[in-house]
């Protein structure tokens, strides 16, 4: 498997932990890109969002992600949750020939984790807000190559499996 993955969906859904299991299965590294961002800046993604708005947080996401594709060594990608939505991370994860995973899960689990976590979730400050949001990122969630449906009695493990046998 020559391909790069990324594995994309909305907050909570289990990204993060699906790509560093993934990564393990294949021997080989993985790059969360909220960290990536968070260790280059300084400061977290909710502190980006909340000091100098989302619109330059996904300024910064952009060029992240170029930075991390272009290191061909890292074989594995955890996008944000929002990271999909803008059409010129698309682009670049295309020209980098990338395989496109959406964790596809339902709100209800997705919101039970947000809630359960101790991340702070400026885009997701109540259910309402979040609900909107994950409405209307499941147009562009649509677009990944490989959906995979997630419940919560799916162990990472047995995602990154699932993934494997379609490549």
């Amino acid at each position: 498997m020559n391909r790069r993955i990324v594995i994309l969906g909305f907050m909570g859904c289990g990204k993060t932990t699906v790509a560093r299991e993934l990564a393990r299965q294949l021997g080989c590294s993985f790059v969360d890109l909220d960290f990536f961002i968070n260790e280059r800046s300084g400061r977290s993604s909710a502190e980006i969002i909340q000091q100098d708005g989302e619109d330059s947080f996904r300024d910064l996401e952009t060029l992240a992600l170029r930075d991390v594709l272009q290191d061909k060594q890292t074989r594995v990608i955890a996008l944000g949750g929002g990271t999909w939505t803008i059409p010129a991370n698309r682009t670049l994860i295309a020209l980098h020939d990338c395989l496109s995973v959406w964790l596809d899960a339902p709100f209800e689990l997705c919101w039970e984790r947000i809630n359960a976590g101790r991340t702070v979730r400026p885009l997701a400050r109540d259910r309402e807000t979040a609900l909107a949001r994950y409405e209307s990122r499941r147009v562009d969630y649509a677009l990944a190559e490989r959906p995979i449906a997630v419940d919560e009695l799916d162990p990472a493990e047995a995602l990154a499996a699932e993934i494997l046998r379609g490549i």
